[in-house]
Order: structure tokens, then C-alpha cells, then sequence
């Protein structure tokens, strides 16, 4: 963590808006991932006036420039300015955006810095925009954040051995393991082939079985970070049956 005196006064940070609810009468606290900074909350006092300048700025999936002040853990917002070139992300692409937001709420500690996962969550956005097959850019999105966040999935090799995974075997995947082979007794961990590691460590994800095996162990993996905490888009996306 970097120094108080250092957070005392931030300019011009690239940032997206995670999630915001109101506080006190006219004002909102930010749940905001900054490029340098990480994720940091924000009190941004009058946001809620309806003559504030801030009222329409401060929507989640638009790039924004955003200083701020303050040592505490919630610190005041001094100004905020919109970026532009991100379009608006529209029907199950907005599911899917509030799906990442809800993941990196839960996942990323505050004031931990993650540039390059800021940059991929911002490629991610302009291809939720652009693609029309979200459950691809989920799976992508999610593999980098783990890694990002220091929770390496092992794709490539056997655990243990570093043998080379055979894209014909059966492997099983074991929590904060990796795969080993499959074993007729074998009951712990996921079943999943060769060829759905190797595609996942390569974001290739058009064969049908590696997607379905993808989607299975993304949920294994995810379910045992989040301890237990509930995604609420998750569910919403379930009713749907898409991703």
C-alpha cells in the first residue's frame, strides 16, 4: 500500500464506477476501480441535487477521469470528467457488465493496484459492446482476473509432475491443485478433458465440450474464492439460460 501522504490528493485517474448507493440526503458513496489505485470508495457530496454537475457523470461502464482526496477509507471526490469512446452496453451485454462489476467487488481488495486488469476489464467492456457471444468474453475475463488477482490456474501441465496435458485424456481439476489424471476410484475435483485446459489456456473456446467444461470449472473456481457470497447477477443470468 502506498504511503498517507500520497493519498492525500490523486489527479486525473483513469477509473470506472463499480457500484454506488446513496448516502445522507444528497450524496453517493462510489465503489470505484481506479487504474493505479485499485478499488477505492469515493463520497462524492451532492451527487444527488438535481442540478449537480456530477448527477449524470457518474454511471458504471463509461470511462471516466476522477480526483479525489482524503486519507480515510472513504474519501472525497473532488471531480470527475467522462472519457467517452465506450458504448453503451445494452440488454444481456448490461447483465454481463454488472456480472464483472459484481466479481470484482467481491474478489479485489480495496487499494491494491491491478493496471493490467483495469486495461483487460476496459477490453472487455468494448467487447461485450461489440460480440455477440458474451459467455466467451465471460470465460476470458474471468481466467485473467484470477491470475491477475494471484489465483494462477494451472491449464497446461499435470500438477505435481509438469507433464504435459494430453488433449485425448481425462483429467481431474482439484481446488488450488490443478489437474491430475483421472483415477477409477477417484472422487475429488471436477472431471474435465485435455483439450478444455488447453483451450482455456489459450481463450479458444468455439469446441461445444470446452465450452460447457469451461463454464462448469469457472464456476468451481469462483464459487471457492467468493467463500460463499452470492452474485446476484449470476442468478438473474441463470433465469435466462444463456451463459
Amino acid at each position: 500500500m502506498s504511503n498517507v501522504a500520497s493519498k492525500q490528493r490523486i489527479q486525473d485517474e483513469p477509473s470506472f464506477v463499480l457500484h454506488s448507493y446513496p448516502f445522507r440526503e444528497t450524496s453517493l458513496v462510489l465503489e470505484v476501480f481506479s487504474r493505479q489505485h485499485g478499488r477505492v470508495a469515493l463520497v462524492a457530496r451532492g451527487a444527488r441535487r438535481p442540478r449537480s454537475a456530477l448527477r449524470g457523470l457518474l454511471m458504471g461502464f463509461q470511462p471516466l477521469s476522477l480526483s479525489w482526496f482524503g486519507k480515510h477509507e472513504l474519501r472525497t471526490l473532488h471531480s470527475a470528467e467522462w472519457q467517452g469512446g465506450q458504448p453503451q452496453l445494452q440488454g444481456t451485454a448490461l447483465l454481463c457488465g454488472f456480472y464483472l462489476n459484481e466479481l470484482l467487488l467481491n474478489l479485489m481488495a480495496r487499494d491494491d493496484p491491478h493496471e493490467s486488469l483495469f486495461d483487460y476489464y476496459q477490453q472487455t467492456l468494448q467487447r461485450l459492446a461489440q460480440e455477440s457471444d458474451h459467455a466467451f468474453t465471460l470465460r476470458c475475463f474471468e481466467k485473467h482476473m484470477l491470475q491477475e488477482l494471484g489465483y494462477a490456474l494451472l491449464l497446461e501441465t499435470e500438477a505435481g509432475s509438469n507433464k504435459p496435458l494430453v488433449p485425448t485424456r481425462t483429467y481431474r481439476y482439484i481446488l488450488e491443485r490443478g489437474a491430475v489424471e483421472e483415477a477409477a476410484d477417484a472422487t475429488q475435483g471436477m472431471p474435465v478433458t485435455g483439450k478444455t485446459l488447453l483451450d482455456m489456456a489459450a481463450d479458444d473456446y468455439r469446441d461445444v465440450n470446452s465450452a460447457r467444461q469451461s463454464k462448469q470449472l469457472m464456476r468451481m473456481l469462483l464459487d471457492h474464492h467468493l467463500a460463499g457470497k452470492t452474485l446476484h447477477t449470476r442468478e438473474l443470468m441463470r433465469d435466462l439460460q444463456k451463459l
